[in-house]
């Protein structure tokens, strides 16, 4: 396919690198001209377009990805949609259901593929715990215990994520919706969310650290923390079922080597079976997620994370930003 780039900061050339031997970038359109000229320079033929909307609706383009501030996120797809390009988008795909809804709307009237980047999904330690979860090895899951979480940098409280205007919330919608989006591919839709934020460091109006206790209607339960203010890089995420648990850490770089243990419960319980996979490697999980877009594309049947689990992420971050005012 034909892509468009819109958003060519370090999301945007990793989404660019994931394309490389299969796709072409035709576009490459950013606020920052330096940048879109830079990642359009490593294509043959590609040029570089200050105005997005120019970009998506070019007639050399056949799919967007969207990898803009969160303010530009449902702009920025809802155009691409009405010149009837198929979208990858980042998450959280807009910065609140108010504005997720018309995108919604218009994306099931027009037929095309809409795609989120909720990436997590693809990589190698979450894949195979999803491959064990399936062959019921698990048995029945009871809970899911999350955290995932950064230190932030110098000036961190002055980027854009600090924003309210431009990020529309803080850590619950950077990282936090990640947790929720990979509780839910576990445990279904969650009908109970309940939880809290603070902004305990970082000098800004939104939170740096966001709780929270999701229940599916069968009483299984998530308990997620995302944070900014885990001076030690971290991801964490364990899935308890009746007959063991899977437990993954790191994402590889500065979060360590992704790993995956299984802890499966003997019949007289004691000390469980274990059986550890590293994944020392580069992390593929957006050439994964590509060629998952891709598949879809083609009419291909694919269990791929859309608007939908977007909405539902938003949702339950929308309701502790709620209960949190009051």
């Amino acid at each position: 396919m034909k892509f468009a780039i819109v958003g060519c900061g370090l999301i945007g050339q990793k989404r660019a690198k994931a394309l490389a031997g299969r796709h072409t970038v035709t576009v490459a359109s950013d606020v920052v001209m330096p940048r879109a000229e830079a990642l359009a320079a490593e294509w043959a033929g590609a040029r570089a377009e200050a105005d997005w909307q120019a970009a998506v609706a070019s007639p050399d383009v056949e799919a967007v990805i969207v990898a803009t501030t969160n303010d530009y996120l449902a702009p920025v797809t809802r155009a691409a949609i009405e010149a009837g390009r198929h979208v990858l988008v980042e998450k959280p795909a807009a910065r609140n259901v108010r504005e997720l809804l018309p995108v919604m709307e218009l994306a099931r009237r027009s037929g095309v593929h809409v795609q989120v980047g909720f990436n997590h999904r693809y990589h190698p330690a979450l894949r195979k715990a999803r491959e064990i979860y399936e062959s019921a090895a698990l048995g029945e899951l009871m809970f899911i215990r999350g955290r995932y979480g950064h230190g932030g940098r110098a000036g961190y409280e002055r980027e854009w994520r600090a924003d309210p205007k431009i990020a529309g919330g803080g850590e619950l919608l950077d990282q936090g919706v990640h947790l929720i989006d990979l509780s839910r591919w576990f445990l279904g839709d969650f009908v109970r969310v309940e939880g809290c934020m603070g902004t305990f460091f970082w000098d800004m109006p939104v939170e740096d650290n966001g709780f929270l206790l999701l229940r599916t209607a069968q009483g299984q339960v998530a308990w997620l923390h995302a944070s900014c203010t885990e001076w030690k890089n971290m991801f964490s995420f364990e899935i308890y079922g009746r007959h063991g648990k899977l437990q993954i850490e790191g994402l590889g770089g500065s979060y360590g080597i992704e790993r995956l243990a299984h802890y499966h419960m003997r019949p007289e319980m004691g000390p469980p079976e274990t059986t550890i996979w590293e994944y020392p490697g580069e992390d593929r999980s957006w050439e994964l997620e590509l060629a998952d877009f891709a598949s879809a594309v083609a009419g291909q049947p694919v269990r791929a994370p859309g608007l939908l689990e977007a909405h539902a992420a938003l949702e339950a971050v929308e309701t502790i930003y709620r209960n949190s005012r009051s």
